[in-house]
């Protein structure tokens, strides 16, 4: 029996199709530093530290289909003027979308908003269990709008996005 469907129920005439197929998910990098440790940690009893957090979706074409899309976290905990960790994290999937289904002005979109949605999940439970085994307290991020992050990078302008999926595609 198999899993994928490949007709909608009978009676209806019409073949379903699956816009979107994750052919994998993976960590592409994942580096953690501690560079004051052990003496950081009595820092961080006395205060707390700033830890802004940077993520971004991107896009590699592969093939004539097939894309990657990488989530990358950068994130730098400081104690005063002190780091307290580095953690740097890019996870990827690799998918394909079918252009029967996507429309073509559909494609950057479902690549920079969708993906990095499914991907989110895992990325957060990576962040997470990285910072508890370094022996933090665990790191929760918290949820992201990426399609509000895609509006603010690229706008509502077909031009920009017209430009933006001129360099997905290289």
């Amino acid at each position: 029996m198999s899993d994928t469907p490949t007709s909608a129920p009978s009676g209806t005439g019409q073949t379903d199709t699956i816009p979107m197929r994750f052919r994998g998910q993976y960590v592409r990098d994942l580096s953690f530093e501690i560079p004051h440790a052990p003496e950081i940690f009595q820092e961080l009893r006395e205060n707390p530290p700033e830890i802004p957090i940077s993520l971004e979706p991107s896009v590699r074409h592969l093939a004539d289909n097939t894309y990657e899309v990488t989530l990358t976290a950068n994130i730098e905990a400081k104690v005063g003027s002190r780091v307290a960790f580095i953690l740097e994290l890019a996870y990827a999937a690799t998918v394909d979308l079918d252009p029967k289904a996507i429309p073509q002005e559909h494609i950057h979109p479902v690549l920079l908003i969708e993906v990095p949605r499914f991907l989110f999940p895992f990325v957060r439970h990576l962040v997470s269990e990285t910072t508890v085994r370094g022996g933090f307290p665990p790191l929760m991020l918290q949820l992201i709008d990426f399609a509000d992050m895609y509006r603010r990078r690229f706008g509502d302008q077909p031009q920009t996005v017209a430009r933006a999926e001129s360099q997905t595609k290289h």
